[in-house]
């Protein structure tokens, strides 16, 4: 499959009611947040969590959609996978740089994620290199500062016979986020797709498939009710693009609406795109 010939940059919109979007494990798994700003926070390992389960729920089997990063097995034992396959030697210190580099393309062949996002493959005793991916993701904001919530639970059922000895039943907590809109910045590069990973037009479109629908088959009771927005991309006409990526970010405004003073709902927000694009770009709204 031919790699892709376009430069991409995209802006995700997403939001979160009642729910944790993303939990901090340093305090004690409440919502990430900016500790200056108080603004939410949800890091780019989770976005990606989010699109590769998308893909493996609906690729599942189909050649070439392999996940690379998952806890079905080690990924040391992937690697030698990789080197059986193209029947290379294993097992063996110093490796010779072609064998490294038939190992990495296997791996970028058939494994979407490492296509995508790229991989650190460098570890063990068969390595396959270090592969830098053309989709990058930034960390997702918040629009606007938010609350975190810790909401008391009662508990009905107890793990242990000592436990139960106080009672039949405990209380609990969850930590939700009210409500907040969040804004994540992307990045696809033509050119390390073409030099690399061979990313292509189809892995392009699953890519946006996967961003539209990322949240559809990830709910849970601990993550609330959240909802895809808007995601908007910017097409270059060549390789290298056309206009730097942050002027292009900068074309599309969000702000609480002027009678609102405490946002609750995506319709509290008002989202402008200014469609006068740079000479070569091309704005497109997927969603």
């Amino acid at each position: 499959m031919e790699a892709i010939k376009n430069r991409y940059e995209f802006i995700a919109l997403f939001d979160v009611e009642n729910g944790n979007p993303n939990g901090d494990p340093d305090a004690g798994n409440m919502p990430r947040v900016d500790s200056e700003t108080a603004h939410g926070i949800v890091t780019d390992v989770c976005i990606k969590r989010k699109i590769r389960n998308y893909v493996e729920l609906c690729k599942e089997g189909e050649a070439g959609y392999n996940i690379l990063i998952k806890t079905d097995k080690s990924l040391n034992s992937k690697f030698t996978a990789a080197y059986e396959a193209e029947g290379l030697k294993t097992g063996q210190k110093g490796k010779n740089a072609d064998d490294v580099r038939t190992a990495r393309d296997y791996m970028c062949r058939n494994y979407f994620d490492v296509r995508t996002f790229g991989a650190v493959m460098s570890t063990g005793d068969d390595p396959c290199g270090i592969v830098r991916g053309p989709v990058q993701i930034n960390f997702a904001r918040s629009i606007d500062p938010v609350y975190q919530q810790d909401v008391t639970i009662t508990r009905q059922a107890r793990t242990t016979e000592d436990r139960m000895e106080s009672g039949e039943t405990e209380m609990g907590k969850k930590n939700i986020v009210p409500y907040g809109l969040y804004k994540a910045e992307g990045y696809v590069s033509a050119m390390l797709a073409q030099k690399v990973t061979g990313f292509s037009e189809n892995d392009l479109e699953l890519l946006w498939t996967a961003i539209i629908n990322m949240f559809e088959h990830d709910h849970s009771a601990a993550r609330g009710k959240m909802c895809m927005r808007k995601l908007i991309v910017f097409k270059h006409e060549s390789s290298l693009g056309n206009a730097p990526s942050h002027i292009l970010f900068d074309k599309v405004s969000i702000n609480k609406k002027a009678d609102v003073e405490c946002p609750r709902s995506y319709n509290d927000y008002d989202v402008v795109i200014d469609r006068n694009m740079p000479d070569g770009v091309t704005l497109i709204e997927k969603l």
